[in-house]
Formats: structure tokens, sequence, C-alpha cells
């Protein structure tokens, strides 16, 4: 009788589309999940990028040297840090899987039937990646020595193998989000790439690698402050004084170029349907973007204010301190600008007083030829903060440093001048919004990145073998520019559940946009307010899972024996021109 039953259960079990989750509802049991499993995703992901680099580093200093020792000590760190959240990642990817199959089967079926092959590829990898982590850090100090070149080698194949999930698991989202190969009853009659390689796809990818080494490095920098928060002597102290810097150094860099990435995915959205694009910027999601710009305001004054803390602990730095008031201006003003929304929530009277929806006045700091021109002025003053950070102990010994530096100056003021005059020519009425897009902000880009570049091919000869002011004073920071660390940390797990629910949202009632229907009771896009609350939610239990990793974490470094030396030591070049000692 059992076996004469399994047909019709087959025949039931085909016809069921939905199932509904107890008490909180099937879609919010798959967002919240889904955004925990991101966000640990993104930490294994991004970490080991820049922890590899920095072993690198070690192995080309010496490790017979105190120097590579320390940056082999850091690279250990990171990894061990990797080491602890991939466990977590695993299981919460294989609730999400479950949750999916079970909540949403008939979705599963047709994304399943067209991905199967990635899928299978995808355990591969994910199989292929665990066990060269684990032979990574468990190989630590076994693979030393002569042997230390194949020790790296693990860590560039588990980055390759890491990436390589990335991009595969982005072809599931971006076909949601941009379906390729679909025939117009919504029938997939195309092939596997093209499907994998829509619209969104190569974009959603270099956002994702960019922003999950931006996370990475907040969330390692989180972990340095703290370690820093509670050590019991100066040389932990500035062990993790050192790691907290070079965490939030890792994210600054990777959060400059942050936004053209972003700018380039927002652009394929609107190039594939100007509906969802305008859904995105200009309907009922429009305020989100005011939030977001919070969130990267914070970002911005908190990297460059834990920049200028940074600077009490280094001899020298005095002459700089006065121009910070000047960046902080710039910042400030941007960030202003940048929050500023093109249409104010008014009341009637107050839109019939201001002739209009739109203020005469801020109206014109509304728009987007505004908003690129202040984020890439935050940009070229974040670098500045950074560049004389790095150059704060030290005193150029080459013989043309007055022309290296207006050099600098005029590179950096040429550049700003050319982004002020793009923004200002985007307002000219003759200009197309199309010109806006295509044109006149890539060129913005292209002047900022190209001043970088410049200012910093100055910038390292001109200062290479300078003569040092004093030593840095690793560990005498002061305990709020941790907190700061943290701050940034959660700042960004916020941001990031808020663009995901952006990407998500302008689906709008649809699993797939434009083929696959959402049926279901909760096929409504909830509001702004709600996602926040649940995106809240999701950051607390994600960084009360991490604290409780950075605990065990703590636990097991009591009984290993210290590899920081003495903040005293002689001085060590680092990326980002500072050292544990100097």
């Amino acid at each position: 009788m059992c076996l004469l039953t399994v047909p019709a259960l087959a025949q039931e079990q085909k016809e069921v589309a939905y199932r509904a989750f107890p008490w909180i509802g099937s879609r919010l049991a798959v967002w919240v999940i889904a955004q925990i499993h991101l966000n640990f995703a993104a930490f294994i992901l991004g970490v080991p990028i820049f922890a590899v680099i920095i072993e690198f580093m070690g192995w080309r200093t010496g490790l017979d040297r105190p120097e590579g020792r320390r940056y082999d000590w850091l690279a250990h760190e990171f990894v061990k840090l990797t080491f602890a959240a991939f466990s977590t990642t695993a299981l919460l990817g294989g609730l999400l899987l479950f949750l999916l199959i079970t909540l949403y089967p008939k979705f599963w079926t047709y994304v399943s039937q067209i991905f199967a092959p990635t899928m299978w590829l995808y355990a591969l990898l994910f199989i292929l990646e665990t066990f060269t982590v684990y032979l990574w850090y468990y190989g630590w100090e076994w693979l030393s020595g002569s042997r230390k070149w194949i020790h790296l080698s693990l860590g560039v194949l588990a980055n390759l193998f890491g990436t390589a999930i990335l991009v595969v698991s982005n072809s599931w989202v971006t076909f949601m989000v941009s379906p390729a190969g679909v025939d117009e009853t919504g029938r997939f009659a195309g092939t596997l790439w093209q499907a994998i390689n829509n619209f969104t796809w190569m974009p959603l990818n270099i956002h994702r690698l960019i922003a999950n080494i931006v996370f990475g490095g907040t969330i390692a920098a989180a972990y340095a402050a703290f370690r820093f928060l509670g050590a019991r002597s100066d040389a932990e102290r500035a062990q993790y004084d050192w790691m907290g810097y070079v965490g939030n150094f890792v994210a600054i860099s990777a959060l400059m170029v942050l936004p053209f990435a972003g700018y380039w995915l927002g652009f394929e959205i609107y190039a594939f349907n100007q509906t969802m694009g305008v859904t995105m910027m200009g309907g009922f999601m429009s305020w989100l973007w005011i939030v977001q710009a919070i969130l990267i305001g914070v970002l911005f004054m908190g990297s460059n204010y834990y920049l200028w803390l940074g600077m009490e602990r280094i001899p020298g730095s005095e002459r700089y301190r006065p121009y910070i008031k000047y960046l902080l201006f710039v910042i400030a003003v941007g960030f202003m600008v940048w929050a500023t929304p093109h249409t104010l929530i008014a009341s009637l009277e107050e839109v019939r007083r201001m002739g209009g929806a739109y203020h005469k006045f801020l109206g014109i700091f509304g728009v987007m030829s505004a908003k690129n021109t202040a984020v890439n002025l935050m940009i070229l003053t974040t670098f500045l903060s950074y560049l004389l950070y790095r150059r704060a102990n030290k005193e150029s010994t080459r013989p043309w440093v007055r022309a290296g530096m207006a050099a600098q100056w005029a590179v950096l003021g040429l550049a700003a001048a050319i982004v002020v005059g793009l923004g200002v020519a985007g307002y000219h009425p003759k200009v197309e919004p199309i010109v806006r897009i295509t044109r006149l902000s890539p060129l913005q880009v292209v002047t900022v990145l190209a001043a970088i570049v410049i200012v910093m091919a100055i910038d390292i000869p001109m200062f290479k073998g300078a003569r040092s002011t004093g030593v840095i004073r690793w560990g005498s920071i002061v305990p709020r520019s941790q907190y700061v660390l943290i701050l940034l940390a959660v700042s960004f797990t916020w941001l990031m559940g808020l663009m995901g629910f952006a990407r998500s949202g302008i689906r709008q009632h649809w699993h797939i946009y434009g083929v696959m229907r959402d049926t279901s009771p909760d096929a409504v896009t909830p509001a702004l307010g709600y996602a926040a609350n649940v995106i809240t939610v999701t950051t607390t239990l994600f960084l009360g899972m991490v604290m409780f990793i950075f605990w065990l974490g703590g636990l097991g470094a009591r009984h290993e024996e210290p590899h920081a030396a003495e903040p005293t030591a002689a001085a060590v070049p680092i990326a980002g021109g500072a050292t544990p000692e100097g």
C-alpha cells in the first residue's frame, strides 16, 4: 500500500509551488538565513585575498628577519579568522539550500534545471577550497623554510577556488534579475552560457569581489580592535594595533573604488530594463539611497577619522595636523551633498512656498551630477589623508623633493578641477542624460584613478630611503579609535544588507524578472522601514556570531606564545607606509 501511494504523493509534490514556514513566513526565513550566509561567505572570500599578499610580503622580506616573521604572523592571524568562520558558512549554506528546496520547490526546480551543471561545479569547488584552506592553515609550520613557496601556492589556490565559487553563485542570482536565453513564453530556450553571461553577471562579480575585500578588511580590523581592547600587555596592544591598521588600510583601498563598480552595476541594470532602473533609483526605493548615503558617509568619515587619530602616535605628524580641518570640511560637504534627496518630503504648504516639488537651492544637489562629483572628491580627500599618514614620520632626502611635491599637488588640484568641471557640465540643458551617464561620469572616474596612480608613482620613489623623524608608537593609539573600527564593521555589514535588499527588491513580484511570477502570500516588496528592521536583525545576529567566534579565538590565543616584538624595534616597511615599529 505504501508503494501504491508514492506516485500520488509525487504528483502532489509536483503541484506544490510554495510551503509556509511557521510563525515568520517563508520569505523572512529565507531572507534572514541567506543574508547571514552571504555575510560569512563574503568574509571567508575577502580575507584570504589580502592574507596571501601579506604572507608573500613576509616571505620576500625574509622569515629569518623579525619584520618577515611579523608579516607571517599577521597573515596567519587573518587565515585563522577565515578558518574559524568556514564551518559556520557551510552550515548556513546547507540550511539555506534546505529552505529553498522545501519552501520554494517550483522555483528551485526551474533554476536547478537550467544551472544543474554549475551547481555540481559549485559543490566540487567548495570541497576543493575547504581542503585547500585546511591544508593552508594546518600546514603553516610544516610547509615553512624551503617549502614556503608551496604554502604560498596553497593560499593562491584557495583564493582561486573562492573566486570561482563567487562567480558561479553570482550567475544564479543575476539570472533572477536579468534573465537571458528565455523566450517570450518564459521557457528557457538558450544555452547554459547564455544564462550565466547575463547583463548583470560580470558587473556583480566585480562589485562583490571588491565589496568582499572591504568587508573582510573591516571585520578583520574589528577583530583586532576587540583584541586590542582586551590586551594585557603593551606588546599585545602593539601587534593588534598594527593588525587593525592593516585591516583598515585594506578596507579603505578597496572602498575607494567600490562606488565605481556599483555605478557600473546600476548602469547595466538600466541597460537591461529601464523600468527596473527607474524603480531602483526613482521609485519607491529612492529613499533607500539616502540611507545608503548616510552609511557611506559614516564609512568615509570613520576611515579618515581613524587615520587622523593614528597620526597622534607618529612623531613628526604635527606638521600635517593643520590640514585635517580642511580635509574634514571637504568630506563633510561631500557627505551632505551625497545625502541630499532630489525631492524633499514636504507638506502641501511647504511645496507651495518652494514653488514646486524641488527646492530652488537644495534641488540642484539631489541629482547624480552633484552626487558623482561629491563622491569623487571624497575619494580624492580620503586618498590625501592616507598620503599624509604615509609620510607622517618621513622626510625625503631626494634633491627633487620640492618639484615632486609640487607635481603631486598640481595633479590633485587638476583632478579636482576636472571632476568639478564635469559635474557642472552635467547641468547644461544641451547635455542629454545618456551623455552624463556614459561619458561625463566615467571621465570623472578615470580622472580620479589616474590622479591616484600618478601621485603614488611620484610618492614611492620620492620617499624611498627617507629619513625617519621618529618611531611609530604602536599600541599607544587612543581606545576610541578601536570603537571606530568596530563602527565601520557594523556600518558596512548593515550596508551590505541594504544593497542586497535593493538588488532583490527591484524584481518586485517576480522570482525571475519577467519570467516566473511570485504568487506566494509574500508577493509584495516590503516597505523600507520593514526592510531596515530585518536588516538590523540579520546584522545583529551575524555580528553576535562573529563575536562568539572572536571570543573562541581569544581563548585559544591565550595559550599561544606572542609573536609581536616590542614597539621600539627596528622599522619595517609595509603596505601603506607604516610598520609595527615605524
